[in-house]
């Protein structure tokens, strides 16, 4: 027999970052809880990446959408700051998306990061480390601007988060 909140997870595979198409909201660590009730009502949290995420609403959305449209009833989502999120919760698969999607993945940490750990980063297209950061504000909170100058393309990476 299936195991409900693995079948759950499973759905949620298919749910995709509205920033990074390529990436699963599992994969980027972000669903924290699945649980289901007595009448087999699921509950999801999600915790976001940083609280000003903009996409929180729209995620909490595509969530309850996915769930409903695989036959669930009443979905609950939430987002909960109960589990802090970090950059090490992005999985292995997660980081290769991330790549595909032409953004440098962050770089493992032990709970410390300093600034320095932003400028030794791998470039996405060439995999150069002959990179520079051009700025630690990127479009979005969660990304740095860099240059590389093997290849000659300014790249995007997702900052480490502890």
């Amino acid at each position: 027999m299936n195991d409900p909140i693995a079948t759950i997870y499973d759905l949620l595979e298919t749910v995709m970052d509205p920033e990074i198409p390529t990436l699963s909201i599992v994969d980027l660590g972000i669903v924290t809880g699945v649980a289901l009730n007595d009448a087999g009502e699921p509950h999801v949290k999600l915790t976001p990446t940083f609280s000003g995420c903009p996409a929180l609403k729209m995620l909490e959305t595509m969530v309850a959408e996915k769930l409903l449209e695989s036959g669930y009833h009443n979905p609950r989502v939430s987002t909960s700051f109960e589990v802090a999120w970090n950059s090490n919760m992005i999985s292995e698969k997660g980081r290769e998306a991330l790549l595909k999607h032409g953004l440098a993945p962050p770089p493992k940490h032990d709970g410390y990061i300093e600034l320095d750990v932003l400028s030794d980063i791998a470039c996405p297209l060439c995999g150069s480390r002959n990179t520079t950061m051009q700025t630690p504000f990127g479009p979005t909170l969660c990304r740095s601007m860099h240059y590389c100058k093997n290849c000659s393309n300014a790249f995007e990476a997702f900052k480490p988060v502890t």
